[in-house]
């Protein structure tokens, strides 16, 4: 079993904004396979289950996610090493995704909070860039703003790559999605 964490902060004032690409990504991934069963609250984690797939929204808030994340990985003892976090990067401009096998969180409090819950820097991430050039405001609260139509056009793509790189996650290792993605996403294709 493996399981995607879709990182965002839950509630309709924060629906649609850059800081909710990771929710996004799990509603979209939803929509393309035509899921349409509930989901359920476990350890503080909206979890829909796709066969032998968890996706999965926590509701702690983007600063408080890696509680969820790790409560659900410890109830369905699934090693981090089979967990994919999606979230938004401001060290990526807007239109780019990049997958990493492991890492630090740079500057991402919801990442960071996930690894520190999990005491590993070894769990996959799939970054989605939304720095946009010439960008004014301070970056706490750029990411909860709402993307502009025009920016829309940019993230879609984004995010039906993500969805791609989701259903290859389920039965590709972290190198060979790496491989697939991060050369076509630099190659522009």
């Amino acid at each position: 079993m493996k399981a995607v964490f879709g990182l965002g902060n839950p509630g309709a004032a924060y629906a649609l904004t850059r800081h909710n690409v990771g929710f996004e990504t799990v509603d979209l991934y939803r929509k393309v396979h035509r899921h349409r069963r509930a989901g359920r609250i476990q350890n503080s984690c909206l979890v829909y289950r796709s066969g032998d797939l968890l996706l999965c929204k926590p509701l702690t808030y983007m600063n408080g996610s890696g509680a969820a994340v790790a409560g659900v990985l410890d109830r369905y003892a699934i090693r981090p090493s089979d967990a994919l976090v999606v979230f938004d990067e401001l060290d990526l401009p807007l239109g780019r995704m990049k997958i990493l096998a492991s890492g630090g969180a740079g500057s991402h409090k919801g990442m960071s909070s996930v690894l520190a819950a999990l005491g590993t820097q070894e769990i996959p991430r799939l970054r989605i860039g939304i720095e946009v050039e010439g960008r004014r405001e301070p970056g706490e609260a750029f990411v909860l703003e709402r993307f502009s139509s025009d920016e829309w056009l940019r993230v879609v793509p984004v995010l039906e790559g993500a969805v791609e790189a989701i259903d290859a996650f389920r039965h590709e290792d972290i190198d060979a999605l790496m491989t697939r993605f991060n050369r076509r996403d630099a190659d522009g294709c």
